[in-house]
């Protein structure tokens, strides 16, 4: 009870608390991105050899989200705890392997950097409340799954998944929205992008997107409720043509190269936990439909 009184009567505290509890999940988070992947693949592979009946490796090496231990990917030198330190370690050594000297990927920080600055966006928008606890944990699972599919290409069902039925459980006690309004809110969610792949996989014989953005928008729709769907499917395809349009421009991707969804849904269903209300009401008012 102590700890409850100190965090919701000192505001500060309570962000520098946000802040630091985001340092340490970005840490986490960039292990989740890089190592879900290479699991996945490895499963997949596995299961595809005992299909086909092929001798199949019984004792793989370890590796899981927690072991082996974080290591240089150049020289395979374990890193100590001095050099896992959330961005001071990187700007201590700047940017390099203490050991081999090989640069060491911007992205590390920026991660902890951006899931920090979230963490504290939840905590200052909501306060000491079960709505901020709902919108970290929905924050913890949208973070790592932008860069899975930037790099991947992948909505890992182990996300996605977990997060519709988690977003259930919190709506059953009306903490975002109402049960009623989540539940349809993740059937309408996959219904509404698998209609729009299957119709234009008829029209031009090609896939538009994957099936993990349909599970995705259903995770939305279990946290935030159906009301957001509109929202967030227009801001992420806003904001994917744009990008797209500027990504073909620069002549960065042919024009057949496939541009990942995800994280676009990603960052539009975070906007709707942050302002979703706030920017339907105005756009209704504006509109004079309201």
């Amino acid at each position: 009870m102590a700890i409850v009184e100190i965090l919701s009567g000192n505001p500060l505290f309570y962000y520098c608390c946000a802040g630091f509890l985001g340092l340490m999940f970005g840490s986490f988070f960039n292990v989740i991105i890089y190592r879900l992947p290479r699991m996945m693949k490895a499963g997949w592979t596995q299961q595809c050899k005992e299909l086909l009946e092929l001798e199949v490796c019984r004792q793989p090496p370890e590796f899981s989200l927690v072991k082996p231990r974080s290591r240089c990917p150049h020289c395979e030198t374990p890193v100590g705890a001095m050099d896992n330190i959330p961005i001071l370690s990187y700007l201590i050594l700047r940017g390099r392997c203490r050991h081999c000297d090989a640069c060491i990927s911007w992205r590390y920080p920026f991660v902890e950097a951006l899931t920090a600055a979230m963490f504290v966006t939840i905590a200052w928008s909501y306060g000491f409340t079960y709505q901020a606890l709902a919108g970290l944990i929905l924050t913890g699972l949208l973070v790592p799954m932008i860069f899975i599919d930037i790099d991947e290409q992948i909505l890992p069902d182990s996300i996605t998944l977990v997060g519709i039925w988690t977003g259930l459980l919190f709506n059953a006690f009306g903490v975002l929205t109402d049960l009623q309004s989540a539940v349809f809110g993740a059937i309408a969610g996959y219904l509404s992008l698998w209609s729009v792949y299957w119709v234009f996989k008829l029209l031009t014989g090609k896939e538009g997107m994957g099936y993990g953005d349909f599970k995705l928008l259903a995770m939305l729709g279990a946290w935030l409720g159906w009301q957001m769907l509109p929202l967030i499917i227009l801001l992420s395809a806003s904001v994917g043509a744009v990008c797209g349009i500027i990504i073909l421009a620069l002549g960065d991707k042919a024009r057949d190269t496939p541009i990942p969804f995800g994280p676009y849904l990603c960052m539009a269903g975070w906007v709707a936990l942050l302002a979703g209300n706030e920017i339907v009401s105005a756009y209704l008012q504006f509109s004079g439909l309201s």
